[in-house]
């Protein structure tokens, strides 16, 4: 057994999942869908996973948009959209599915 950290994580694999049925999304709405149906954990474990993730060709970069607001850093902020990369290997979680189904029905 090498050395280390396992590579292997839950938490990205359920990201993988999610993505895999939104086909794109943003590091904030990828938190809201999975803390909605996994146990809690925070934004920035999530943003941990998501760069971790493009490392290892699990997640891709789909899209950087500049929003323009009133927000307390200032007049503009950064909304990154990611998309499911070439390694990932989506589990077809079903629990996910129907709640997205469920979701999109709203």
């Amino acid at each position: 057994m090498p050395r280390g950290r396992p590579v292997k994580s839950a938490v990205r694999q359920h990201m993988v999942d999610i993505l895999y049925f939104l086909k794109r999304g943003s590091g904030y709405d990828l938190h809201k869908i999975y803390k909605d149906l996994f146990p809690k954990v925070s934004l920035r474990l999530m943003y941990y996973h998501l760069k971790k993730g493009v490392s290892l060709g699990e997640f891709v970069l789909d899209k950087v948009e500049k929003v323009s607001g009133n927000y307390s850093w200032g007049p503009t902020t950064q909304k990154i959209m990611y998309k499911v990369g070439p390694k990932a290997k989506p589990s077809m979680d079903k629990r996910i599915k129907q709640y997205l189904d469920k979701r999109k029905k709203k």
